[in-house]
């Protein structure tokens, strides 16, 4: 039986147990996370999620990685939480912190992440797609919030209670599908494909199975080429349409690109529009 064992890895070797890890495009500018647990379908146990946080934080440590691409096999992004290594738990376990606390380490990291997805995104699998900033998906992708069959609900711990960050399942389905079709997929833990999932939202392009990949890192690719800087401000302004009012957001959407102008980046941005010339992004 596949198991998910104490984790192994070397921080400046990136020899993952559970992930495989590569520097992707021209300019080796883009990030590729592959989740590698095929005989479970890339069931998210601890150790898995573990070696994730390390791949990104490293790639958000480094200066020429400007996007990141996350993705799995063509049989499965990922079929959920890992049930065998969950069922124990308890209520205190849970309350306390100590279960899924370092879960969200996605959501904190700056630099543009992009879900690649073919074949089952379920459960833990399609909140980490929704965790990500952009969702390519193949054309025979499945997605699905199945907790409802296994007597719980979809959700995805915050390490702070208050941290926004962190809201799961059936926060970030409803804001990206909206109110009826999340009921549904929640309450009946019925899939959808990708078809009806680009319909809704929650994917923004489809693409062939064997090329879904190779798409999302030429976007990134594309993200790569522009200002960090401001890529991560245009991040946090995007982001902040889900966790605040119009109001809110508008002001800080305002103090941002008011920000923008203290950049070098900006300078040199405008500089080449009026000369006609391609842009020399410096990342300052």
């Amino acid at each position: 039986m596949h198991r998910c064992h104490t984790l192994k890895y070397e921080v400046q070797g990136a020899a993952f147990e559970y992930i495989i890890t590569a520097k992707k495009g021209k300019n080796s500018n883009v990030g590729l996370i592959q989740l590698n647990r095929p005989k479970v379908l890339n069931a998210l146990c601890n150790g898995l999620i573990m070696e994730l946080n390390q791949a990104l934080e490293a790639f958000e440590e480094d200066p020429a990685v400007g996007a990141i691409v996350l993705t799995g096999g063509e049989k499965a992004f990922a079929a959920g939480a890992d049930i065998k290594e969950m069922q124990s738990h308890t209520f205190q376990d849970c309350y306390s912190g100590r279960f899924l606390s370092h879960w969200d380490r996605l959501t904190r990291v700056k630099k543009p992440i992009i879900a690649a997805v073919n074949g089952y995104a379920l459960g833990g699998g399609c909140e980490l797609a929704m965790m990500c900033d952009i969702i390519y998906a193949g054309e025979k992708a499945q997605f699905g919030q199945p907790e409802i069959l296994i007597g719980t609900i979809p959700e995805w711990h915050a390490q702070q209670p208050s941290a926004p960050a962190g809201a799961g399942g059936t926060q970030r389905l409803t804001r990206a599908v909206g109110k009826s079709l999340a009921m549904e997929m929640v309450l009946t833990g019925d899939r959808i494909s990708a078809q009806d999932a680009k319909q809704a939202g929650l994917v923004s392009k489809i693409f062939p199975v064997e090329t879904v990949v190779e798409e999302a890192i030429q976007c990134a690719e594309k993200i790569a080429s522009s200002s960090k800087i401001i890529t991560a401000m245009a991040k946090e302004s995007v982001n902040a349409a889900f966790e605040m009012t119009l109001a809110e957001g508008v002001k800080l959407e305002k103090k941002l690109f008011y920000s923008t102008f203290a950049t070098d980046d900006q300078k040199e941005g405008m500089a080449a529009f009026v000369e006609k010339r391609k842009a020399n992004f410096k990342d300052q």
